[in-house]
């Protein structure tokens, strides 16, 4: 995909609604961090690198919007709105990473016009430098796998998890860019299903080969030969080498060990975490009706109890 999944445009930011994929491609338009707030929140838009950058833009909103005339006040209206934006998605570390690195370089400016302005161009350049980073790990990742491989990935690290090209799937658009014949599994990724919304979208639109299976059938493909290599993307990466990322990703590694078969990830700096121990790690509780209906139909009787860590 070559589209961008966010973008600064005109004192606005330009997202593509990723709930409304696979079936419509919907750009929506925002003028307030709030409403960009609640895009994260709701899945608008999504991955670790992208919401990264989602609220580095958010934060370049509250600047533009902020009706102070005192830079301490800007600050002020600032820390706000990167606690609002902080507390959509806890889990994803690229988060406080972009809201971190604009917050620093806002309290650098002189005047109210200097913050403003830098704070949209280091904004603008952490989405340029994304993709630039995700083309370099795409070409580093693709030495690990060969031609006629077939790759199993789970969720959705392409572009739309990125600002553009992606991360676990970079490196399988790096495989084709070079010439080599891959074929990829994608996990459906319930409830929410980004393997099956997403990723297979993606892979058609660039013309590789991907095949759709349910999470239930993970390991029938490993234990039949089927999957030469796994490659996820990921939310967070600890110093103790703890990898968190979409529910569900334990479960393919565990089972890529039993087998054998080569487990990696592919992830920026951005995700790595190195002052966290694994259980100071929030893991997002998500609503119920994500397990318990799909679509507006209810699959679940009433009256249950659910569990839905993301």
């Amino acid at each position: 995909m070559t589209l961008r999944t966010v973008e600064w445009k005109d004192n606005s930011v330009i997202m593509i609604d990723q709930t409304k994929l696979p079936n419509e491609l919907v750009f929506v338009k925002y003028t307030d961090y709030n409403d960009v707030a609640q895009a994260i929140r709701t899945l608008v838009v999504r991955g670790a690198p992208a919401i990264g950058v989602s609220g580095a833009f958010g934060m370049a909103l509250a600047a533009l919007q902020s009706k102070s005339e005192t830079k301490e006040g800007l600050l002020s209206d600032l820390e706000k709105a990167k606690k609002i934006l902080f507390e959509t998605r806890p889990t994803a570390v690229n988060l406080s990473w972009g809201l971190e690195i604009i917050m620093e370089i806002a309290k650098q400016g002189n005047s109210i016009s200097d913050i403003r302005e830098s704070v949209i161009n280091k904004a603008k350049q952490m989405a340029d430098d994304d993709v630039q980073t995700n083309k370099e790990m795409g070409k580093n990742g693709a030495e690990l796998f060969h031609n006629n491989d077939t790759i199993m990935t789970h969720c959705n690290a392409g572009a739309l998890a990125t600002v553009g090209y992606g991360t676990a799937l970079g490196v399988i658009r790096a495989l084709k860019e070079n010439g080599k014949n891959i074929k990829v599994i994608a996990t459906e990724t319930r409830p929410v299903q980004q393997g099956s919304r997403l990723t297979a979208f993606e892979l058609k639109n660039d013309g590789i080969d991907v095949s759709l299976i349910p999470d239930t059938a993970v390991g029938y493909t490993m234990a039949n030969g089927l999957v030469n290599g796994v490659i996820v993307g990921a939310d967070r990466i600890l110093r103790t080498g703890h990898v968190f990322n979409k529910i569900g990703t334990y479960q393919v590694a565990t089972m890529a060990k039993q087998h054998n078969i080569p487990f990696y990830v592919a992830a920026p700096l951005s995700t790595f975490d190195l002052t966290s121990n694994p259980d100071d790690v929030v893991i997002e509780q998500r609503k119920a009706t994500e397990v318990t209906g799909i679509g507006e139909k209810r699959t679940a009787p009433e009256g249950i109890d659910v569990i839905n860590p993301a």
